[in-house]
């Protein structure tokens, strides 16, 4: 019996790929460091993430060089004219 569900509430049923914007979960916490040094930006900041966006874009960064989101152009994410950036050597590979 389906108590308040449509009886074929499973016939038909198909994924499908996330939206654009969403990403895996960093289960290996292979970007845990990046995220940490933003994460500590923005408590010592009150929450305002504008004198954090370095620190966004190289959590983005190793996110992206980790394949936990797809690579896209900083312009596109809001971060391409950042002065003091050095995401090339905050994530390394592994």
């Amino acid at each position: 019996m389906s108590f308040g569900r449509p009886p074929s509430i499973n016939v038909g049923f198909k994924t499908s790929p996330p939206d654009r914007g969403s990403f895996p979960l960093d289960h290996d916490g292979e970007c845990k460091e990046q995220m940490m040094q933003y994460m500590d930006c923005l408590r010592k900041n009150s929450s305002a993430s504008t004198p954090c966006r370095v620190m966004s874009k190289q959590y983005l960064d190793c996110r992206m060089t980790k394949g936990l989101m797809e690579r896209d152009e900083w312009k596109n994410l809001g971060l391409a004219n950042l002065d003091g950036d050095s995401t090339e050597s905050t994530c390394a590979s592994s």
